[in-house]
């Protein structure tokens, strides 16, 4: 069977964009890859051919041992995984791209499908690098039973209890797995594979690691690409603000576009009430389960109500889905409400995020600063039910406060990506991070929510950056993308 490429493109002397198709038979096109993979990373691990899930062709995946703590390096140590989608080119350029994923919690090897989209140009010329962070994914997961993410008959109360119950079990050091030693991770990682200077992508909390990388080892990094950013003086769980902004955004958008304001004139009010009535406990919802289609009863308590209302504001299509949720379960049907919530259950038990690891982290780095004062000017009641969580969480977890350290200037070139409607890391949180940086872009997409990579001409911008990091992004085109359509029915969002 052979397999096509047309993605080969680059730009030749003349400033003309080239490409080509070239077809090969699939075995012979994973073994040329990786054989590319190999001259490139000359006196590096080679590791071994391997296939993950969201990605059809074969790539090379790496155990790279690391101490598990850097100041015992003669201690115990851990294996991270690493996968590496080597360059289509043969001639590719020295300087590959790795790619820090989210959460706290996420894995490089999770997020693998932007390689057939986000990262595909830049892989024509460049090797990409997967990191799975220590304590996520095939490093270590750092986890509990995620399966109990999606038993609905349970409160809120037993998954916390379940989830304290599952730390205590836990004979780890928490305390080696904070962004610092993930930092240097990187570095490891880069030598073991035989690089000398790199780029990085970080996504959201990525952007965090990225920026501890440049200002660890400023001499490997020769540029960056910063998604959803989130500036130093950041303390993640503190998105109140944020993420009330961008409901109230949401709203105003519906009482302006004649169609949502039609079909539910009176929102924000519903909201406000439901949001009551869920508070007080007077919500019990019976369901067709929309999963098995079994009868379903669970209690509607704040916490399953306000974080299923935050996670939908991350897409912007998705959060024009909200007005018709939140209007069906204030008239009585709470099927919709149910099936989207079971969206972000689905995606912990499936294993996306490393729940302890990211507690791990949250609990040394930022619970710590989580002030009285600072609560008091981001309260929200979006944020509300998981910061009343985190005492207990960082009690069990037992991590020593990590000190804020002023953050130092970073010199290398970064691009930096914000959506003007995300609820987690709004432009304002790029700007703020932007002070310590000598070369910095900022690129703001008014219809876009958290995670901008994907989306229109982006994956272009990315490679243009990447390829010439002095020079200014002309990015005009990212004033073409589309807003999405409210969703005013059952059947969906309206033409």
């Amino acid at each position: 069977m052979k397999q096509c490429h047309s993605s080969i493109a680059w730009h030749s002397p003349r400033g003309v964009l080239v490409t080509f198709r070239r077809c090969l038979d699939a075995p012979l096109l994973g073994l040329l890859l990786l054989a590319t993979a190999a001259a490139h990373a000359a006196g590096g691990l080679q590791g071994r051919s391997c296939h993950l899930p969201g990605v059809e062709e074969a790539l090379r995946c790496v155990s790279v041992p690391v101490a598990l703590d850097y100041a015992r390096p003669a201690g115990a140590s851990i294996k991270l995984h690493v996968t590496v989608a080597p360059a289509y080119r043969e001639s590719a350029l020295p300087d590959p791209l790795f790619v820090l994923a989210g959460g706290p919690g996420e894995a490089g090897s999770d997020v693998l499908p932007l390689l057939n989209n986000t990262f595909r140009r830049i892989r024509a010329t460049r090797d990409i690098v997967f990191i799975d962070q220590r304590g996520t994914g095939r490093s270590g997961k750092l986890s509990c039973d995620d399966s109990k993410a999606t038993d609905a008959a349970m409160t809120e109360q037993q998954l916390e209890a379940e989830v304290l119950a599952c730390i205590g079990a836990m004979k780890v050091d928490f305390a080696a797995y904070g962004t610092a030693n993930a930092a240097r991770d990187i570095d490891q990682v880069r030598r073991a594979l035989g690089y000398d200077k790199i780029n990085l992508f970080g996504g959201s909390y990525g952007t965090r690691l990225g920026q501890a990388y440049a200002r660890a080892f400023p001499a490997q990094l020769r540029a960056m690409v910063l998604d959803g950013v989130a500036a130093p003086e950041q303390v993640i769980p503190a998105g109140g603000r944020d993420g009330q902004a961008a409901l109230d955004a949401l709203f105003r958008q519906c009482a302006a576009e004649p169609g949502c304001q039609r079909a539910f004139p009176q929102l924000r009010q519903e909201f406000d009430a439901l949001s009551a009535r869920v508070a007080a406990g007077k919500v019990k919802v019976a369901v067709a389960d929309p999963r098995t289609a079994e009868p379903l009863s669970l209690a509607m308590n704040s916490g399953r109500f306000l974080n299923t209302v935050h996670s939908i504001l991350y897409s912007p299509a998705d959060s024009r889905r909200l007005p018709f949720l939140i209007h069906s379960a204030a008239n009585g049907r709470w099927e919709p409400f149910v099936a989207r919530r079971n969206v972000a259950a689905d995606f912990s038990a499936n294993g996306s995020i490393a729940l302890v690891l990211h507690l791990a982290v949250i609990c040394a780095e930022d619970f710590p600063r989580l002030t009285p004062a600072l609560r008091a000017d981001d309260a929200s009641a979006l944020t509300a039910p998981v910061l009343s969580r985190l005492p207990a969480m960082c009690k069990a977890i037992n991590v020593a406060p990590v000190a804020f350290v002023a953050p130092t200037r970073i010199e290398a070139p970064v691009l930096m990506l914000s959506g003007v409607l995300d609820p987690v890391t709004p432009p304002r949180r790029a700007e703020a991070a932007a002070k310590y940086m000598a070369r910095a872009q900022h690129l703001v997409v008014t219809n876009a929510g958290h995670g901008i990579a994907q989306l229109g001409c982006t994956p272009r911008l990315l490679r243009e950056f990447l390829d010439n990091p002095a020079a200014p992004v002309q990015a005009a085109c990212l004033k073409d993308l589309p807003v999405p359509a409210f969703q005013l029915g059952s059947s969906g969002p309206q033409p």
